[in-house]
Formats: C-alpha cells, structure tokens, sequence
C-alpha cells in the first residue's frame, strides 16, 4: 500500500505566505524604521520619566498650611502679587560639613529675603532681614509637630534653629504684615552646586576683601568665582566693609543679582540640556513649600519670573537700629519699617523714606550687580 506525502516547506525569504501578499525589501525596511523609532520614542519617554522622577526626588518640601494652620495669617492684599521668603541655610550636616568646618551644630537661617514680585512679574523687591535682628517669635510647630512656645527678643536667625522653617515664615509674617505666598530655602551643598552648574558667576568689588577669619581673598575689581569661592564671598563678614553682619547683607545682595544675571544670560530656558544641569544641581538642596515641590510648579513659577530684569531689581536691607541694651544687635526701626511693609502690601513703590536704616552696615548701600559679560559655556 502506498500513500502520497505532501512536503511542506516554509516560504523562503521574500517570498508571500500562503494567502498574503509578498513583502518587499522596501517593506521590510520599512517595518524595522517604525519598529526603531517606537523603541527610541518609549525609551526617550522613559528616560523623561525617570529625569522627572529623579529631579522631583530632590526636593523637599514643607506644607505651611499644616504646619502654620490658615488662621490668623496675613490676608492677601495685592491681587496676582507675590511675595517669597527665599532662606539659605548654614546647616552642617551631609554635604555641608565638607564645605564649611565651622564647629556648630544644628541649622540656621543664614540668608533670608523677602522678594516681593508685584502683578505683572515685571519687576522685584528683595527686602533682606539682619540675621541678628532682636525680634518676638511666635508660638509654632516644630518639624516633630511639638509646641515651641513664643520668645521675645531672641536673634532672628535662631528661629530656624528652634522651631524649623514654617516658623521662619510665620515670624516674617507676624513682623511684616505680609502674607508669605511661597518660601525656598538652599543649604551650602545646593548653592556651591547651582553656581558650579553655571560654570561659575562674576562680582565686581570696589575694594579689596581681606580674606581675614578664613574668608576669601580678593583684590579690587572683576572676578568670576566657583561654587567654593562664591559661597565664601556671600558668608563674608571681617574681610569687608566694617565688618558687620549689616556690611555682609551688601555683598549677599550683589551676588544675587549676579548669579540671577547669569541665569538670564545663559537662557537656560532655551537650551534643555543645561536646563537640566542647572535644575539637578539646584535641586539637590532645596526645601520649598508644598505648593512648588515638583519640577513642573517650579518651572511653571520660574518661567513667570522670565520678565523680571535683575538690572532693575530693587535690594533693600530691613531698616533697623543697633540695641539700646546690647550694641551688637540691632532692632528693627518701627517708623522706616512700616512704611516699607505698607508700600510691599499693597504692591506699591517703596518710598525713599522707608529705605533710610539708622543702622547701616558702613555705606548702608548694597554694591551695583556687574555688567552682563561673555562667559564660558558650562
């Protein structure tokens, strides 16, 4: 008995499947293109992803409304105005400690401004406060949630220290009037870090500074610093000037405007990769409130802040007075300083009169912020 056997034999290549066209080389060519292009466009997706993530990561935030409560706070005056209480931290801790060897413990508030940004963001106000202002803290919340009891005449620079940063904005906010929309606080790790991402940022001095206490060097004239050197230029103290906490408010003031001159220089905006240099680096140390912590509120507020022009920011040290009972304090000067906080409420110009501190730190006056010049892509 015989049987017929049919062969079966796969189609060879190029050639059609039993009921399907035949695919061409260009087909195939084709085919592999989207196949690339699909796996290139989820991976990019992902990379993003991970980008975000790992940039959100970084940031540490505080929700002032649980920590501060929304009674008894300051109302919102100014329609679309607002006001952010930008705090650099002195903590010693983690990075820091490499950057500063200073035996003390715990944190403080070493910088604090508050920049107002009136509605139409096309200008600002940066109001510094002494770091050694004798003012009233009120009753707060530490970070653990226990009750720190209020405390009259105590340095301002110790509320952090005390009781953490929404008591911070809560003591601004009692001695000012003023409602506090945002805060950001830089420890030293995070501000040696966003200079370096920059690729450094230049300060003219109009007289030399010492280097006296372990400060920085530094003749007369133009110079472009490093993180390192820019975070020994804004801690500057006994080098410069007279020598006083007030004199430093100066030198912090001129940096500011420098390295916001720099940001706008390099348009980092509109070149994504140093976009993310800058945000790594300025995220890595950075506590917010709750309301900016993520990368896209963050961006979101920076890019309505493109309009503000650092050559027209306006820099104001908080009018005070030395001590009556201890000279190497200062008090805050009621007269000057009500007129100041009046004129940021209601989202005004601040009268020369409030700008007149009775204390004034050798010129009373913060250094000009240098020129816009060409420098090097980080």
């Amino acid at each position: 008995m015989t049987s017929d056997t049919t062969a079966t034999t796969s189609p060879a290549e190029g050639q059609a499947s039993p009921g399907r066209p035949p695919r061409s080389r260009a087909s195939r060519i084709r085919r592999g293109v989207a196949w690339t292009a699909a796996v290139l466009v989820l991976g990019a997706a992902g990379s993003g992803w991970w980008l975000y993530s790992h940039l959100n990561g970084n940031i540490s935030s505080v929700d002032l409304d649980q920590a501060i409560g929304t009674d008894n706070r300051p109302p919102k005056v100014a329609g679309n105005a607002q006001n952010v209480l930008v705090l650099g931290s002195d903590s010693r801790a983690g990075a820091n400690g490499e950057l500063d060897h200073g035996d003390v413990s715990g944190a403080r508030s070493d910088t604090a401004m508050l920049v107002h940004i009136p509605e139409g963001r096309a200008r600002a106000t940066a109001v510094s406060i002494p770091r050694d202002t004798l003012i009233s803290r009120p009753e707060c919340k530490d970070g653990d949630g226990k009750t720190v009891p209020p405390a009259n005449r105590v340095m301002f620079n110790s509320v952090y220290s005390v009781a953490g940063p929404a008591c911070v904005v809560k003591t601004v906010e009692q001695l000012s009037g003023i409602r506090v929309d945002h805060f950001v606080e830089v420890d030293f790790a995070g501000f040696k870090g966003l200079v370096d991402a920059l690729g450094g940022v230049t300060v003219t001095l109009d007289q030399p500074m010492s280097g006296a206490k372990g400060g920085l060097k530094l003749d007369a004239g133009t110079h472009r610093l490093n993180g390192t050197d820019s975070l020994k230029f804004v801690r500057t103290r006994y080098g410069y000037g007279d020598g006083s906490d007030l004199g430093r408010i100066g030198l912090q003031q001129q940096f500011m405007l420098a390295m916001l001159s720099e940001i706008k220089k390099q348009d980092a905006f509109g070149n994504p990769a140093r976009l993310y240099k800058l945000a790594d680096a300025g995220t890595k140390s950075l506590t917010t409130d709750s309301d900016l912590a993520s990368l896209t509120a963050l961006s979101d507020f920076a890019r309505s802040m493109r309009g503000v022009d650092p050559s027209t920011m306006e820099t104001i040290m908080l009018p005070v007075a030395y001590d009556k009972v201890d000279p190497n304090r200062v008090v805050v000067a009621q007269e000057q300083a009500s007129l100041l906080w009046e004129a940021l409420r209601s989202d005004q110009k601040v009268p020369a009169a409030a700008k007149d501190s009775p204390a004034k730190g050798g010129s009373g006056k913060a250094p000009k912020a240098p020129k816009a010049s060409p420098s090097p892509t980080p």
